[in-house]
């Protein structure tokens, strides 16, 4: 009988945890929304490490496409090491942490607060410093993640974001389009066993690429740190545009490139380059719901139709939650004990 690691387990728990968030947070969603346009901040600062990290890229989009912000990723160093915090007065700023427990972030949200600004911790610890140094805080409701890879944590995350986002447009479709999200990664999860075993012909693989842009520019870093941190693959994620800079000389014939291709504007220009690369030689590994950009991939990882860009990184990181999987079951490595990490890291 097969064992489930933890790391799979909470894979599987993303849907339900993700219709959870949407009932539980509205309400609060609803009060931050209230005081924004109370308080009219006119820039957004977003504060996060690691996979949460990768969330606060996906919120430089969101706010930024959806909600015609100006969107800054903070430096955390100026605030502990250097001392020189920037003027955040008439920002919003939004810490993301899973454990509300790394003191640079909570420094950075403490100082915005000193400062005046209208401060938020989106985490799965309400009770941290971090939610406690914060004037709200968004609970992602994920249950305690045992896995040192960060998954559940990782999609509420994104889904915490964009209910605000959301909320701030006033546009009930786009809760709608939300209240969708935790079917179509049902139908991921249903197809899961091939996705893992998939990843089995990439078992002696050490290097790659992941590619993507625009909203799922945050996708391609956060299964990127998944091959690295389960897998100890060199994975070096890339916007396209990037990549065509000087980077595109690593593709030779063999070289595995893992594309995100979703639905709408990106879509043509990524799946053209992907050909391109295909022609080079490329080994393609794509995530996409275009029966055209499957077509060309040696192993396609199928999302489904009509998920909007928007709420697409949401979706189509789960593809890549299970490759990064298999892929550590097929090098042999404990997909619960990669070496060298903790789950919970503090960084000054």
């Amino acid at each position: 009988m097969t064992t489930v690691s933890q790391l799979e387990s909470e894979i599987f728990q993303q849907p339900d945890l993700l219709a959870r968030l949407l009932r539980e947070e509205r309400q609060t969603v609803m009060r931050i929304v209230e005081t924004i346009r109370q308080r009219a901040p006119r820039f957004v600062v977003l504060v996060a490490r690691g996979s949460s990290d990768n969330a606060a890229r996906y919120g430089q989009y969101v706010f930024g496409a959806i909600n015609g912000w100006s969107v800054a990723l903070a430096t955390p160093s100026l605030f502990t090491l250097y001392g020189k915090p920037p003027n955040m007065a008439d920002a919003l700023v939004i810490a993301i942490s899973q454990s509300g427990q790394s003191p640079d972030i909570v420094s950075v949200i403490a100082s915005g607060r000193e400062q005046g600004a209208l401060t938020i911790a989106v985490t799965n610890e309400p009770e941290s410093p971090l939610a406690n140094a914060a004037e709200y805080c968004l609970n992602l409701h994920a249950g305690q993640e045992f896995s040192v890879a960060a998954t559940k944590t990782y999609t509420t995350s994104l889904m915490s974001l964009a209910m605000l986002s959301a909320a701030l447009t006033g546009d009930s479709d786009r809760f709608a389009a939300l209240e969708t999200v935790p079917s179509w990664i049902e139908q991921i999860l249903a197809t899961a066993d091939a996705t893992l075993k998939s990843a089995e012909r990439y078992r002696y693989m050490d290097a790659c690429v992941v590619l993507s842009r625009g909203y799922n520019y945050a996708t391609a870093f956060e299964i990127a740190l998944k091959l690295k941190e389960l897998t100890y693959v060199l994975a070096e994620p890339y916007s396209s545009a990037d990549f065509k800079h000087g980077p595109v000389a690593l593709v030779e014939s063999g070289f595995p490139v893992l594309a995100v291709i979703p639905e709408g504007v990106v879509e043509n220009e990524l799946v053209e380059f992907t050909d391109r690369l295909k022609g080079r030689g490329a080994e393609l590994i794509v995530a996409s719901a275009s029966a055209r950009a499957l077509a060309g991939a040696a192993t396609p990882l199928p999302i489904p139709k009509g998920v909007p860009e928007w709420v697409s990184p949401l979706v189509s990181v789960v593809p890549g939650q299970l490759f990064a999987l298999g892929l550590t079951l097929a090098k042999g490595y404990d997909p619960d004990n990669p070496r060298g990490i903790r789950k919970v890291t503090l960084t000054q």
